[in-house]
């Protein structure tokens, strides 16, 4: 089953799930192509196809789709392959696949059926009665505060929205006080964000715990300690290549469970929002497989 999300990476790759079909079939895989108009509809589809039997989903788009095949086949059993042609394509970046390249992708895809893939870890939020599934990360904080700007935008597209949106945000961004409940112990912490994450990178390549393993049955809590909007400035370019982790105000430990509240703070998993905290988040160990 091939699922085709038409607006990925802004209508750029808006042909990407047709090559992906092709491809797939000139392999001779059985594909059914499925496209809604609506990230709803496509989840529905999709969960009533998998109930027919359906033997893997392969995703075309970014981190959005991933999001969905993620949380449509963790402890399933069933593989979920990745065509990344979005903005951001964190977990495919961390299973080291070809960003926008639809053949190059599908390759892989049609290799990892032949082995059976590779199983990864997920992890698991619960809040409000309702559990959330995330290969990547989720965070809270001022990234979430830049998310949450950039998507009430509807100009400039790209990702010239999310740095705009960060320059505006700093401006009136201020430390959050977190109640943070790391495997039973329970902190205070004032904090610019934080994050647990399965994934070594969030927001297009941010690497923000890049020793992060996706299975080694732990998560990595990322905390950037209260920081001037210079000292946050001069951080961010660091991130980018993994050298910020040695900075007095940012702090990383690997956990099982972590339970996060602050008030009035919104958290997205995966570059999807979830809502606002608390949230109640653990690892699943081999939760997901992978066709990579």
């Amino acid at each position: 089953m091939l699922a085709v999300n038409p607006t990925a990476a802004f209508g750029r790759h808006a042909l990407a799930g047709d090559e992906a079909a092709r491809c797939l079939r000139e392999a001779g895989l059985d594909v059914v192509v499925l496209r809604r108009d609506s990230m709803d509809a496509l989840r529905e589809a999709v969960d009533e196809a998998l109930r027919t039997g359906a033997e893997a989903l392969v995703v075309v788009g970014g981190d959005g789709m991933v999001h969905l095949g993620v949380n449509s086949l963790s402890g399933t059993g069933l593989p979920l392959g990745i065509v990344p042609v979005g903005t951001g394509n964190d977990v495919a970046r961390m299973l080291g696949l070809p960003l926008q390249d639809v053949e190059g992708s599908c390759a892989r895809v049609i290799s990892a059926l032949a082995d059976g893939g590779r199983v990864l870890d997920a992890g698991r939020i619960t809040t409000g009665g309702r559990t959330v599934w995330f290969a990547g990360a989720v965070s809270a904080g001022f990234d979430a505060a830049v998310n949450e700007r950039a998507n009430s935008w509807r100009w400039p597209r790209g990702t010239l929205r999310y740095t705009l949106a960060m320059l505006r945000e700093l401006g009136s961004f201020r430390a959050i006080n977190y109640t943070v409940t790391a495997d039973g112990a329970e902190t205070k912490e004032g904090a610019m964000l934080i994050s647990v994450a399965n994934a070594p990178s969030i927001g297009g390549g941010m690497r923000i715990v890049p020793d992060a393993a996706p299975d080694d049955g732990l998560l990595d809590l990322f905390i950037v300690k209260p920081l001037s909007r210079l000292a946050l400035l001069a951080v961010f370019p660091r991130v980018f290549s993994g050298r910020h982790t040695s900075h007095p105000a940012v702090e990383i430990r690997r956990v099982r469970s972590v339970r996060l509240a602050a008030e009035n703070v919104v958290a997205y998993a995966d570059g999807e929002r979830i809502g606002h905290l608390p949230l109640d988040i653990d690892v699943v160990p081999g939760a997901l497989r992978v066709l990579a």
